[in-house]
């Protein structure tokens, strides 16, 4: 049993239940469209869950730019000075600029409760295309999941190859709108809304490519998930983009590039 388990039968009764509901409707248990949107399903119930952590997330760069400049005075006051009386009384200043700006002791929190809900649906995509039972989704769902296709193509299917051209195009599209979508969110969206005034250069350096590596990433991921997953992350990345357009718009970081294109629109007539 892995610990993983109780988050996988979790997400698997999300599935089961907003397939049950669509097939109530009159859909097709086994259409490409009942499963599509019941995995949207998973997406739109796990991005709510954790919002309130995204928000927290928001909340702490802010302060933590608001905070920075006077961290950065202190540390150049307290430069090259390693008594014990200097170091205390630089900790002892960094835990009240911290205090004031209301700098969160838990900023990667978000990121790390985050990382089990990802690890349990991948795991539950995979086992359920490999014809496995998981919790709510029993042998009849993992039977109508193997049995859906979209534009010809098994959810339950694997790998760019093996499958024609048909197939080739259809899961390259998917790792490629996923990795687009990828891109255009982290390089025009979240590295434009960070603060990176005296970030040291090899900081800035992995800022600058790591959108590029996100998206090649995914494409390489995509040779060997489930297409089941790709369509999970092509919908979850359509939140993300939409979810950091906003965040963007109207409640950018300060400091960062798109703060000051915020000044100016608040500033135009």
């Amino acid at each position: 049993m892995s610990v993983l388990d109780p988050l996988s039968h979790a997400l698997a009764g999300v599935v089961a239940t907003a397939h049950t509901a669509l097939t109530s409707l009159g859909t097709d248990a086994s259409s490409s469209t009942t499963w599509v949107l019941s995995i949207a399903a998973v997406v739109v119930t796990v991005r709510l869950a954790v919002l309130p952590l995204a928000v927290h997330g928001v909340r702490t760069a802010h302060a933590s730019a608001r905070a920075r400049p006077q961290l950065q005075e202190l540390t150049k006051k307290y430069k090259g000075r390693r008594d014990t009386e200097s170091l205390r009384a630089l900790t002892e200043e960094r835990r009240r600029i911290s205090a004031e700006h209301g700098v969160s002791r838990w900023g990667c929190l978000p990121v790390l409760v985050q990382l089990p809900i990802w690890f349990a649906l991948y795991h539950l995509v995979s086992d359920v295309a490999a014809g496995h039972p998981v919790g709510a989704m029993g042998s009849d769902l993992v039977a109508s999941l193997g049995a859906a296709t979209l534009a010809g193509v098994p959810l339950a299917g694997r790998g760019y190859v093996g499958g024609g051209a048909a197939h080739l195009a259809v899961v390259a599209g998917l790792a490629a709108t996923a990795a687009l979508l990828s891109f255009v969110t982290q390089h025009y969206l979240v590295r434009t809304n960070m603060s990176v005034a005296d970030l040291p250069e090899a900081v800035a350096n992995a800022q600058r490519i790591m959108p590029a590596l996100s998206a090649g990433g995914l494409l390489l991921a995509g040779g060997v998930v489930p297409v089941a997953l790709l369509v999970y992350w092509v919908c979850n990345n359509l939140w993300t983009l939409a979810q950091s357009a906003v965040v963007w718009r109207w409640f950018p970081t300060p400091g960062s590039p798109a703060a000051a294109r915020a000044a100016v629109r608040t500033a135009a007539p």
